[in-house]
């Protein structure tokens, strides 16, 4: 969008990411934070006026991202991953052979729910969790491994890579 209306970016400064939980800098001389509200209460950023916005588009789906600017609450960014149209028919495919389908997401449980749902997967019968940390993603797979199950992961970013290299069968996922 800054491209198409022909916007200078500044470079940002300082920048720092903490895994699961948001980004910080400084761009043209402004402190500027972007994530979760962990990361908000952390930098002592009041969200609650955006609190009803941001579970909104959870339940549609979207992972939501708090943005502060100087230490006040900007806005919010919602960002959403298109679902394939094949994939709840994948899903219960493999349902159908006997395979137990579990969602474990860094996203908000409301995120999850949404999208679980709308993959058929059922968090009464413990296939829904969200919120997961790279490290809960990794004690996962180990549990159900204790517990005798073979575990094939399926993951899209480094958050995953722990979890993908323990796993009986580990898919990395591209685009």
């Amino acid at each position: 969008e800054a491209k198409r209306r022909q916007l200078v970016l500044a470079k940002p400064e300082n920048f720092e990411s903490s895994t699961g939980i948001g980004v910080r800098g400084v761009v043209a001389g402004r402190a500027v934070i972007l994530g979760n509200t962990a990361l908000m209460d952390d930098e002592k950023v009041a969200w609650d006026d955006l609190a009803d916005a941001a579970e909104t588009l959870r339940k549609e789906g979207a992972s939501v991202m708090y943005l502060a600017v100087d230490g006040r609450l900007a806005g919010l960014v919602a960002v959403a991953d298109p679902i394939k149209e094949s994939t709840p028919e994948a899903l219960a495919g493999l349902k159908a052979t006997g395979i137990h389908v579990i969602m474990a997401t860094g996203d908000g449980l409301t995120t999850a729910r949404a999208i679980a749902a709308r993959l058929g997967l059922s968090e009464v019968q413990g296939e829904v969790y969200g919120e997961v940390k790279p490290q809960d993603k990794l004690a996962l797979v180990e549990r159900l491994q204790q517990a005798g199950h073979k575990v094939a992961m399926a993951g899209d970013g480094i958050n995953d890579a722990p979890a993908l290299a323990r796993a009986d069968v580990g898919i990395a996922m591209g685009t």
